[in-house]
């Protein structure tokens, strides 16, 4: 696949854990994406090594800081090589325009989190965002195609809207995918992969389904056809 849909999460906390399921993959079939939690383990270096075996990373790291540090964060992951990087919305106008300059034009992608999928109404009335989550997202989304970035990161619940609202060049990129017989986790923004294609989405950040398969390879192959289909 030239442009694979699913990005697989690695969510694991050392570097032997991500490289022994990323080993059972194939970089034609998926990206694979690098939070928090194993970049603070790993580090850059993880990122290089998963570089070199042919995925395209997605950089999960949410930048949200005053914009020149924004801005230098961008930098820096660019010179890693990563396909795709993201930044908070919430970080406002100027902070989304300094991470959009930061970047020169082709090479890495910017999009931007909208809402954590794991936030539901009461989240939001429990820091003062009086508003139904699909009205949030809407307006960090035209915020963010406003300042320039690639896209945002949204629920696949919300695609269809978004995509209604920002045309086919905006990049959506969907976490909460469950295949139909799978848990939900903690997540309650969710959606099956083809479902969530069928609102809009172009890329799939698909973890626990993968990572916890007895075979990852047959899963994503799996996965892969259903969205063909």
């Amino acid at each position: 696949m030239s442009d694979p849909r699913i990005i697989v999460a690695l969510d694991f906390s050392s570097t032997g854990q991500a490289l022994f399921l990323v080993d059972k993959l194939d970089p034609k079939l998926c990206r694979v994406k690098v939070g928090k939690e194993l970049f603070t383990a790993a580090g850059p270096q993880l990122v290089e090594r998963l570089i070199d075996k042919g995925f395209e990373v997605f950089l999960d790291l949410k930048f949200h800081d005053i914009p020149s540090t924004v801005a230098n964060a961008c930098k820096v992951a660019a010179s890693l090589g990563v396909w795709m990087m993201n930044v908070h919305a919430l970080g406002g106008i100027k902070m989304l325009a300094a991470a959009r300059d930061a970047l020169p034009p082709g090479t890495s992608k910017l999009v931007a989190v909208t809402l954590l999928t794991s936030m539901g109404p009461n989240d939001l009335d429990s820091i003062g965002l009086n508003r139904e989550p699909e009205s949030v997202v809407q307006k960090l989304a035209w915020l963010a195609r406003d300042c320039g970035l690639d896209g945002v990161v949204c629920s696949a619940l919300e695609a269809t809207g978004l995509r209604q609202m920002m045309g086919n060049n905006f990049c959506l990129v969907t976490p909460g995918i469950r295949p139909v017989d799978s848990s939900v986790d903690d997540q309650t923004r969710i959606a099956t992969p083809r479902k969530a294609i069928q609102n809009g989405a172009n890329y799939l950040v698909i973890g626990r389904p993968i990572s916890q398969s007895k075979d990852p390879l047959a899963m994503l192959q799996r996965l892969n056809n259903e969205l063909e289909t």
